[in-house]
């Protein structure tokens, strides 16, 4: 995933050095090219062979260290680095950063570098507070560099409160989002719905479907990666929301129709993933449920139509795309459904193909405008996310 990347880890004296030993190995595991820059400081924490092991690279520690290549080393590393991550960052090293100080091989190598660079905060809560340093992370921002806010715990000085650096994982997915993909989709904004609603019923049941959101949630999180601002709309989903998207949720159908009303005029590319009720119990019946031949039938009313809604109201210059689940007459089904609801696309999957439909990680389907059928291969949903948003964008 990662191929082809070079990834500088600058690390800094704290007691959270050792979890970068993590980051590194989950890094080597996607191919990039890890170096390890380290202070003195930090060497108390954790050794620099750890390093070494992992990374199969020096670990650099003295500026003026004789072992070393014949290039400059803080210039060579710094011209081939493709991002540039701070973890842990002192109260120390940011503010040496924030001021262009570089008395050591890591902000020596940070001052040199033009690319991206994350710096990811780790200090005891007064210090994190202080308004010194907040105003020298404010200064880090003002030049392009991106903070990830740290986490609310106990810390090592058994306070607790906010200054505690987030998990390797949560580092590594500010990596993956500047590094995966070209940010080509960067200017775009992208609205997502996703999820399945669900209709009351009364104040204990409701009506619902088996969507679990994993095809709308990889659609934003893919445009996420490739630069574009995203905003998803979803219904009840087990799936984690991805950081870089704004995630707005919603019950019912109506509650999804409204919220869609709100922000699609200022979207670029609009994607219809949700699974939303056709049918919504009837509000205003006396009786929701009633007895018909020994059986349980529920009064109920159509819901708002949000993907004829969008191809009615859209502006000219928007994308507008939709799902189509069926179990038979797939292709003929879709491309009804494309010219009714008056969209660009349809993506068509039979529920009844191995590896498609709901609750599984891959998916089988079929793009359709009104240009071509182009069937896809079995995919992972992240697969088919990125293959969609290249028709629409």
């Amino acid at each position: 995933m990662l191929k082809g990347k070079t990834v500088i880890l600058g690390v800094t004296g704290s007691i959270a050095a050792y979890k970068i030993a993590n980051l590194a190995s989950a890094l080597i595991k996607l191919h990039a090219d890890v170096h390890v820059l380290m202070t003195e400081n930090a060497t108390h924490f954790i050794n620099p062979i750890t390093f070494e092991t992992l990374t199969s690279h020096k670990c650099l520690v003295d500026t003026f260290d004789r072992n070393f290549n014949y290039n400059v080393e803080h210039v060579s590393l710094a011209k081939k680095a493709d991002l540039v991550v701070i973890a842990p960052a002192s109260a120390n090293v940011i503010g040496k950063m924030a001021h262009g100080i570089a008395d050591d091989m890591l902000t020596t190598t940070v001052l040199a570098c033009k690319c991206k660079k994350i710096v990811s905060p780790a200090m005891n809560t007064n210090m994190y507070e202080n308004p010194i340093v907040q105003d020298n992370l404010q200064t880090l921002k003002k030049y392009g560099f991106t903070i990830i806010e740290p986490a609310v715990g106990l810390l090592a000085c058994k306070d607790v409160g906010a200054g505690k650096m987030p998990e390797p994982e949560v580092i590594l997915q500010y990596i993956l989002q500047e590094l995966c993909y070209e940010k080509d989709l960067k200017g775009k904004n992208v609205l997502v719905t996703a999820g399945a609603t669900k209709e009351p019923i009364d104040p204990v049941r409701y009506i619902t479907n088996h969507s679990t959101g994993k095809m709308g949630y990889a659609i934003a999180k893919i445009a996420s990666m490739r630069g574009a601002d995203v905003t998803l709309i979803s219904g009840e989903s087990k799936v984690k929301p991805y950081p870089f998207v704004k995630t707005i949720f919603v019950e019912t159908a109506s509650e999804m129709f409204e919220t869609v009303k709100e922000y699609y005029k200022d979207m670029d590319i609009i994607i219809k993933a949700a699974a939303v009720a056709d049918y919504t119990p009837k509000e205003v019946a006396e009786e929701k449920i009633k007895k018909q031949d020994g059986e349980m039938s529920i009064a109920c009313k159509r819901t708002t139509d949000i993907l004829a809604y969008l191809g009615e109201h859209r502006k000219k210059e928007q994308k507008v795309c939709g799902f189509a689940m069926e179990t038979e007459h797939l292709i003929e089904n879709a491309t009804k459904k494309l010219e009714k609801k008056k969209v660009d696309m349809i993506v068509a999957n039979h529920l009844k193909t191995e590896g498609a439909g709901f609750g599984v990680d891959t998916n089988v389907v079929t793009l359709i405008t009104k240009e071509e059928v182009k069937e896809l291969p079995k995919m992972t949903k992240e697969e088919v996310a990125f293959e969609l948003l290249n028709q629409l964008k």
